[in-house]
């Protein structure tokens, strides 16, 4: 519904916004081009007690001239009655050039590229790392695993504030701060969520199959990526457009940590200063929110069911 409501706004133009008898629908009053000039088109009632869709061309107080828009050579048809009580005829009006000025005003390709560019790097560390982590807890026994793992889970309930200050202080200290490199080399290092996920799913896979590249030669590294990648494609998937979505909707870490460098921020900060410099204009805003929608639905819908599939079989035991 809110989405619904969104792009419905989005193809209003600036007066059907403001205008609260417009409805939801992007409406507005039709006209009526004739002799160069554009007229108000109204319904007019008729002595016979019909209703006629006519273009108002010469007002009067007590009398006024109309031209029917279906068949303007008729001439003029003359009505007896005070015109301003006629109610305007409205119709579907989209404003698709809402969506052209949005992408122009924005600088959108920029915008896409730089969050393409966070959301797909960051995607592969986090993936790869988590999966490394995860095989580990799944497959490694040694002193201590559950307590680690415990450890490991325990961050998840760590509220984000609570670390935001510190890894500030270091970045800024390490001379990091207004590049990516904040947002992108954390990833290296794994998260809690990826690693319980992946660490499920790794529990289902037969230990059988692992046993029999074992006797055929392989080593760990060798059967993890023999082995277990290509078992667990739909749990990676799940991980992989987990993380995808969370970057490409990240806000508040760009924002920080790409303070004062507005050329690389991606779309989720662009779109905040835009809002900002158009506030009045929010049908320019929802138009640009739908264009930023747009990559992430169209891959959630082309990955929906290895997406599904992944985890749904997390956690079960085959």
């Amino acid at each position: 519904m809110p989405l619904g409501y969104g792009a419905a706004t989005a193809l209003k133009d600036k007066d059907g916004v403001s205008d609260p008898n417009t409805g939801v629908l992007p409406v507005s009053a039709l006209t009526f081009e004739h002799e160069g000039e554009v007229h108000d088109v109204y319904a007019v009632p008729m002595p016979d007690g019909t209703t006629r869709e006519l273009a108002l061309v010469e007002p009067g107080r007590e009398s006024s001239v109309f031209i029917d828009p279906g068949d303007p050579g008729a001439g003029p048809i003359e009505w007896d009655g005070r015109w301003r009580t006629l109610e305007p005829v409205t119709g579907l009006n989209p404003q698709w050039g809402n969506f052209a000025e949005a992408w122009n005003t924005i600088s959108f390709l920029r915008l896409t590229g730089w969050t393409l560019m966070y959301a797909l790097v960051t995607m592969v560390l986090t993936v790869v790392s988590s999966a490394v982590v995860a095989y580990g807890f799944a497959r490694f026994r040694f002193p201590g695993r559950g307590v680690l793992f415990g450890l490991l889970m325990a961050t998840i309930l760590l509220p984000p504030a609570v670390t935001l200050v510190p890894k500030y202080a270091v970045f800024l200290q390490m001379g990091w701060v207004g590049t990516y490199l904040p947002l992108i080399v954390p990833q290296l290092f794994a998260n809690a969520f990826n690693v319980f996920l992946l660490r499920q799913y790794f529990l289902t896979i037969p230990r059988e199959l692992e046993e029999a590249a074992r006797i055929d030669g392989a080593g760990p590294i060798r059967t993890f990526l023999r082995v277990i990648v290509p078992q667990s494609v739909p749990a990676l998937t799940a991980v992989s457009l987990f993380h995808f979505f969370y970057a490409w909707n990240d806000f508040f870490e760009p924002l920080l940590y790409l303070a004062g460098n507005r050329d690389i921020v991606p779309i989720g900060v662009g779109l905040s200063y835009f809002s900002g410099v158009y506030n009045s204009e929010p049908h320019l805003i929802l138009a640009a929110s739908l264009l930023a929608l747009a990559l992430p639905v169209a891959i959630f819908l082309a990955a929906q069911r290895v997406f599904v599939q992944g985890i749904v079989v997390t956690g079960v035991d085959k």
